[in-house]
């Protein structure tokens, strides 16, 4: 049986592209691991030679001399994938996709390749490469989810992985219960969790460094699996980081658990100031007015807090702003992911939101939480845009870095400073130099938009606005 070379691509944006092989643009800290390339790797039958191409680390080799080309991409790196795909199909190679922009818009997708697989890649790669060598490839796969006990061993020797954050980064579950409108991560997942045997995740962990990433969705998104494991992790001595939801922190026994298995931080989707808000996007269990004591519960337990919060709701005004930079700064938030309220396809959002006429701008590639596409209730696209771009810039502000960082040392272990906050806090200031977001945020600021004091203390964590 012939050995078919596959090269597996993922692109980026050009301002983050590798020009030369080895090179890199952008801050370490936001590549991690590339555990879905890694996925689609694993799963490959035998007789199949992969290279995983990186568009952060290396440029594309369009004269390579593979036989199978394959793209998994998002949303905002469409554009860039369809790109790559005709100058293969222009040299006569067969060009695959995958990821979570083909699977919302497969009629689209196809349009540019010779096949799709349309959600996990698991069980259809096998087939692909099944007819692949039969010289019967067909348009679209599709294939039910899949069973997480079956996943193969994930091939980490394929990554160069000082280009990396850390190659100790893995899943225990895949999904999300809740339904937030604008999640197109969840809605990939059909709304719903799914988990590996415990047994499995503590085996992997065992082989990895001290320090590991769960690439989890939401990791207590089961609770009982999610209690199960963290006890099953106590013996280990593992450091870990992931997601989740911040009701984590009235879970007494849960959160306890984690501590012990070694939880130092937590990416948490807090979204809004706004319980209206919140309820719209029909945002889980999220009470916006326990933020400040639910985050003040998980630093007193030795976790940090990475926030992410979205702009743009039907019920943000101009003010949203500097009401949450005031609340950012007392609920002593250790990280800040800030976005603009992008409408993904396939989200319920995008739906409601191309129905009303409101979607404006349809370049895939604006799609990045960096650009505005819809137009929003009470503010110009304008404002949001340079908004977003102010709130960054205050927050990561060298003033404000070194007062958390400062702060952290009362309740953070070194660890998670050094290798968490610390190195979040400067990446995002080298991305926002390089992407433009501090001279936006200066301008905003210019515009005397955001006048006036910033709220009272006892308003900023009301329910609603």
């Amino acid at each position: 049986m012939r050995t078919i070379k596959f090269d597996l691509i993922s692109p980026t944006a050009s301002i983050w592209r590798a020009r030369s092989k080895g090179s890199t643009r952008g801050p370490r800290v936001f590549r991690f691991s590339m555990l879905p390339s890694l996925s689609v790797a694993a799963s490959m039958p035998p007789g199949v030679e992969t290279r995983i191409i990186d568009e952060n680390v290396e440029p594309v080799d369009f004269d390579t001399d593979a036989d199978l080309i394959g793209i998994s991409f998002m949303t905002f790196n469409a554009p860039r994938a369809y790109e790559i795909a005709a100058r293969f199909r222009d040299r006569g190679k067969t060009v695959v996709f995958g990821g979570f922009h083909p699977t919302f818009v497969p009629c689209e997708a196809i349009a540019h390749c010779d096949a799709v697989c349309i959600g996990e890649a698991e069980y259809n790669v096998p087939l692909m490469i099944e007819d692949f060598r039969a010289g019967r490839l067909q348009p679209i796969y599709r294939s039910e989810r899949v069973d997480l006990a079956d996943l193969p061993p994930i091939p980490r020797n394929l990554l160069q992985p000082k280009r990396y954050l850390t190659p100790n980064v893995l899943q225990a579950t895949r999904g999300c219960p809740y339904r937030c409108k604008f999640c197109s991560i969840a809605a990939f997942h059909g709304y719903e969790i799914r988990t590996r045997p415990v047994e499995a995740v503590v085996d992997e962990l065992s082989g990895m460094g001290r320090q590991v990433v769960f690439m989890d969705d939401n990791i207590i998104g089961d609770r009982d699996y999610a209690l199960s494991l963290f006890n099953a992790m106590i013996p280990l001595g593992k450091r870990w980081f992931s997601q989740c939801g911040i009701h984590m922190a009235d879970d007494e026994e849960l959160l306890r658990a984690a501590v012990r298995s070694g939880c130092g931080g937590l990416f948490v989707g807090l979204e809004s100031l706004s319980q209206a808000n919140l309820s719209g996007w029909t945002k889980g269990p999220n009470r916006a007015a326990e933020y400040v004591r639910q985050v003040e519960t998980l630093h007193e337990n030795g976790i940090a807090v990475y926030a992410g919060f979205v702009f743009g709701s039907d019920g943000d005004s101009p003010d949203v702003f500097r009401r949450t930079l005031a609340f950012l700064d007392e609920a002593r938030i250790d990280a800040l992911q800030a976005t603009r309220l992008t409408p993904f396809p396939g989200t319920p959002l995008f739906d409601e939101m191309d129905q009303a006429g409101r979607i404006f701008d349809r370049d895939w590639s604006h799609y990045d939480f960096g650009h505005v596409v819809f137009e929003p209730l009470h503010m110009s696209r304008e404002t949001l845009d340079l908004g977003v771009a102010w709130i960054s810039r205050e927050f990561y502000s060298r003033r404000r870095v070194a007062r958390r960082v400062a702060r952290e040392l009362g309740y953070l272990a070194p660890s998670s400073i050094l290798r968490g906050t610390v190195p979040l806090n400067l990446g995002y200031r080298v991305r926002f130099s390089r992407n433009g977001t501090l001279e936006k945020g200066a301008r905003f600021e210019a515009s005397g938009v955001q006048t006036g004091p910033p709220a009272p203390r006892s308003n900023l964590t009301r329910p609603g606005d």
